[in-house]
C-alpha cells in the first residue's frame, strides 16, 4: 500500500507523467464497473481492516447511510445481473475519496502511539 501511494504522488507530482497515466487511470476505472453499480470507490475497500473498521466508526452518519445504500442497490443489481440506468451511474467526479482521510487519520495515530510506545527512558 505505501508503495502505491509513492508511486501515485511521483506520478502527481510531473505534470507530463500525469498528463500521460491520466487517461489510462481514466478508463481503468471505467472498466472496472463499479461506478455501472452505482458504487464509489471508497465503497469498495476491504473492511476486514482494523484501520478500516475505526475510520468507518468515525463516518459521520450521512456518509454511513449513503455508503450503506449505495452498497445495498449494488447487491441488487448484482443479485438481478443488472447495471443501473446509465443516469445513475457514479460520474467520475462524483466519485471521491470520502473515506481515505478518515483511514489517514487512524493511521496516523497509530503510527504516534507505536511511537510512544517504543520510548525508553533515557539515563
Amino acid at each position: 500500500m505505501a508503495l502505491a501511494k509513492v508511486i501515485a504522488d511521483g506520478i502527481k507530482s510531473r505534470p507530463a507523467l500525469y498528463k500521460m497515466f491520466r487517461p489510462m487511470a481514466d478508463k481503468y476505472m471505467d472498466l472496472a464497473g463499479y461506478r455501472k453499480i452505482g458504487l464509489m470507490y471508497d465503497d469498495i475497500v476491504a473492511e476486514e481492516n482494523d484501520v478500516v473498521q475505526q475510520a468507518l466508526k468515525r463516518l459521520p452518519p450521512k456518509l454511513k447511510y449513503d455508503r450503506i445504500f449505495r452498497q445495498r442497490r449494488a447487491t441488487q443489481c448484482s443479485i438481478a445481473h443488472q447495471l443501473l440506468p446509465k443516469e445513475e451511474w457514479i460520474k467520475a467526479e462524483q466519485d471521491i475519496r470520502y473515506l481515505r482521510p478518515y483511514i489517514e487519520e487512524v493511521e496516523r495515530e497509530i503510527a504516534e502511539r507505536r511511537e510512544l510506545d517504543s520510548l525508553t527512558k533515557a539515563k
